[in-house]
């Protein structure tokens, strides 16, 4: 009896690890056409499956199982580099949102596992949201904000032939989130406009004569070469990145309908350092094809131990837009 329970304990890790990922996923609504839908949810299906198999064989992710293109790859591959992760659960339900373009399914839920020294644990959840062209292949796997702030921005009260636009502002704000994730400074050398104005906000101390001391907010400027240079180094010496963004808001300017102001609460953590801020971010979208960030900002979201007011917080105004 005893040798049988030895064996046994010894072949079960072999069973385990040879046992295969099998997440299944329904699209209950937003596709009519049934094929279109199977294609999706079977897509969703192989690459979900196969960041899971990479994960439990601590392996990198194979592209051919996944069926997905080259650009889909090259963002899954440096997110994967910066910060492997799994999908949580075994079956996927979710309703499929029409986008301008195509499809969006969201609320993929994701545990990320950080390569360097951090442990594995409940505060590594996040959301992931996967793109589809109008025949159903795969355009995009982004991390994306939470389904409430989403729907929070869509259902806002603008007029309804703004609705494509928003979805279009929210999709690029999960791009530029990932690419932080991703260390992808490709693609934020594309986003930022060649004069963006870039300025970043650092709380010091000040000693008043009375005796006391009080913190303040000094800003400095940067040119967009010289903001990226500095995000390349900081690239290079942190071993993981994990932004994430909250408290959305989106204002459209009221004579410039292609410029839009987004504020965001941001998270912003990696192996050496970790802080929380409004990220301001003026969005331009005259080339949708190709939109542009002509300003960013970043401050503390508090000051002197209370929270930042929010009448100090950069915004659309404070800008002028020609």
């Amino acid at each position: 009896m005893k040798k049988y329970i030895m064996t046994w304990m010894l072949l079960m890790p072999m069973v385990i690890n040879s046992t295969a990922s099998n997440i299944t996923v329904t699209l209950t609504d937003g596709v009519d056409n049934d094929a279109l839908r199977t294609k999706m949810e079977n897509s969703i299906a192989r690459i979900l499956n196969e960041i899971n198999n990479a994960q439990a064989a601590d392996r990198d992710l194979n592209f051919n199982v996944m069926g997905i293109g080259v650009t889909v790859q090259r963002s899954l591959a440096m997110l994967w580099e910066n910060t492997p992760f799994l999908c949580t659960d075994d079956e996927i339900v979710e309703h499929c949102i029409t986008t301008g373009n195509g499809y969006q399914v969201r609320n993929i839920p994701l545990m990320m596992k950080p390569t360097a020294d951090r442990a594995f644990n409940e505060e590594e959840y996040q959301e992931a949201v996967i793109s589809f062209d109008k025949y159903g292949d795969v355009e995009s796997f982004y991390l994306s904000i939470s389904m409430n702030l989403y729907m929070n921005v869509i259902k806002s009260d603008l007029e309804l032939t703004d609705l494509r636009r928003r979805q279009m502002i929210l999709d690029y704000v999960e791009q530029f989130r990932t690419a932080y994730n991703q260390k992808d400074l490709h693609f934020l050398n594309q986003v930022f406009s060649d004069d963006a104005l870039i300025i970043t906000g650092k709380v010091i101390m000040q000693r008043h004569a009375e005796g006391f001391s009080s913190q303040k907010i000094e800003y400095n400027k940067h040119t967009k070469q010289e903001y990226l240079a500095k995000l390349k180094r900081i690239f290079q010496n942190a071993r993981y990145f994990k932004i994430t963004f909250d408290d959305i808001e989106v204002m459209r300017h009221p004579t410039n309908p292609n410029f839009y102001g987004v504020t965001l609460l941001q998270g912003y953590t990696n192996n050496n350092y970790h802080d929380d801020g409004y990220l301001f971010l003026l969005w331009d979208f005259t080339d949708e094809n190709r939109p542009q960030i002509h300003v960013r900002t970043w401050q503390p979201d508090k000051l002197n131990g209370k929270p930042l007011p929010k009448e100090d917080v950069f915004s659309l105004s404070d800008f002028n837009i020609k």
